[in-house]
């Protein structure tokens, strides 16, 4: 009895295993694979306020409406109706209050490739419940169409629909799909239902094609209207060797590319992807994009603080090995300008990166400081807020306190007037490097760095 009771035992266990090995194999990956960030983008609170997780602002309209960006050189925008959407400054984001019967097709660029891919869907900063009717993922091709033979369907769950809860991060099944290296893919959302307001990243730099109905598997996008932002999309993993790792950029504007030409990836972190995927020592190492212009070390405002989001933009990604940490502009410019009780301090700012490198030692992940970059001529800038930057960017250099550092403020200055960054990387803010400022910065690392 007790013989026969074993093996019914071990019968099961067998069936059980093969039934969850078959059940995987048709989602298309295996339990064995090794799953990589090959792109991310890091979620803000909605600019306008246009609801939220923290609720309607006062005045703010619901549905249709413009949305007013909330990064520091863009201006209100004025109303609009579909299908123009709202426009307002050099960066304008065009991104609507909500999405009803509506595809959006998204495109980024990967780092490194892998043999399946799986996506990462955010409803972190929303009110409410997100129902995604399909996702479709393939290779883009330009101005919002896709190759059809590169085209998959993506399911949760081995469902084609999903609903994601507020405050959730879904991941999808595996798609056997095999992506390459500085590939740009096509992410088709399509919701069917009013979506409120939309977690989102309001600068995405790529153009994102919002057309009516359902036509994630459109190999064009028929009608559509462009934003510049991505929504509920947090990034995009990839089944990758065994000695792939990721890199994560984390910062602010500087950082996600604002002053950088549209459509072009020349933002600095996908530059030095760019160098990785050029050298067959790093070409296993991928960098992903988690800066959010505006945003501060220790505070919320333009999203919430580097030290609030360290979990959900770099602990929670697939193969982090390193970050590259360059923050505190902002925290400068905002409560370090004159003295008061709630003034920053060098010493303060010090803390939060001590904050932020103990807890990233804690899983691991070495941390690269970023030195604080000039930006004299920049209305916030001040004479107490320049001290601060040079103590702060002395302890950053100083052996010990980092795993290593790049010394951006070296890179971009002026030899005749270091507060000033180079005329030749201003695009005339004093403070956002462009095109050839970023391609200065991604150059400026030594490979070496990143290989163990």
């Amino acid at each position: 009895m007790i013989l026969y009771f074993r093996g019914w035992i071990l019968v099961t266990i067998v069936a059980s295993l093969c039934w969850a090995a078959e059940a995987q194999s048709r989602r298309g990956g295996t339990t064995s694979d090794h799953w990589v960030a090959t792109w991310a983008t890091a979620q803000q609170l909605m600019p306008g306020g246009f609801g939220g997780r923290g609720g309607n602002r006062a005045g703010a309209v619901a549905g249709r409406g413009p949305a007013q960006s909330t990064t520091p050189s863009s201006t209100t925008s004025a109303a609009a109706t579909p299908p123009t959407r709202p426009q307002s400054g050099p960066n304008a984001s065009n991104l609507p209050s909500s999405f009803a019967d509506e595809t959006v097709r998204m495109v980024v660029r990967t780092s490194i490739g892998g043999a399946r891919v799986r996506l990462r869907l955010s409803n972190m900063m929303s009110a409410q419940p997100l129902v995604i009717g399909a996702a479709h993922v393939a290779v883009h091709k330009g101005a919002g169409a896709i190759d059809p033979a590169t085209d998959h369907s993506v399911t949760f769950g081995g469902a084609e629909t999903v609903t994601v809860q507020p405050g959730v991060l879904v991941l999808s099944d595996p798609v056997d799909f095999a992506v390459g290296p500085l590939s740009d893919l096509a992410i088709s959302l399509y919701f069917p239902e009013d979506t409120g307001a939309p977690t989102n990243h309001n600068i995405g730099l790529h153009s994102a094609y919002i057309t009516k109905g359902n036509k994630t598997a459109s190999p064009s996008s028929p009608d559509a209207t462009v934003m510049f932002a991505y929504v509920w999309l947090a990034g995009v993993e990839v089944a990758a060797p065994a000695d792939s790792r990721a890199v994560v950029a984390f910062g602010d504007s500087i950082t996600d590319g604002y002053a950088t030409t549209r459509d072009a990836n020349h933002a600095w972190p996908t530059l030095l992807a760019q160098r990785f995927n050029a050298n067959s020592s790093t070409r296993g190492v991928a960098v992903v994009n988690e800066g959010i212009s505006g945003n501060q070390v220790l505070r919320d405002g333009a999203g919430l603080s580097a030290l609030s989001r360290l979990d959900r933009d770099v602990l929670s990604l697939p193969g982090v090995k390193w970050v590259i940490l360059l923050e505190g502009i902002n925290d400068i410019n905002i409560r370090g300008r004159s003295d008061g009780p709630n003034a920053l301090t060098d010493a303060e700012l010090i803390w939060g990166y001590r904050q932020f490198i103990d807890r990233c030692h804690e899983h691991g992940i070495k941390v690269m400081g970023a030195t604080i970059m000039p930006e004299e001529g920049v209305p916030t800038a001040s004479e107490r807020g320049e001290a601060i930057r040079q103590s702060v960017n002395k302890w950053i250099r100083a052996k010990g306190n980092f795993d290593a550092v790049i010394d951006f403020d070296a890179v971009v200055r002026d030899p005749e007037r270091p507060k000033h960054i180079k005329a030749g990387f201003d695009p005339g803010d004093h403070i956002h490097p462009n095109d050839a400022g970023n391609e200065a910065m991604a150059n400026a690392f030594d490979s070496k760095d990143f290989r163990d």
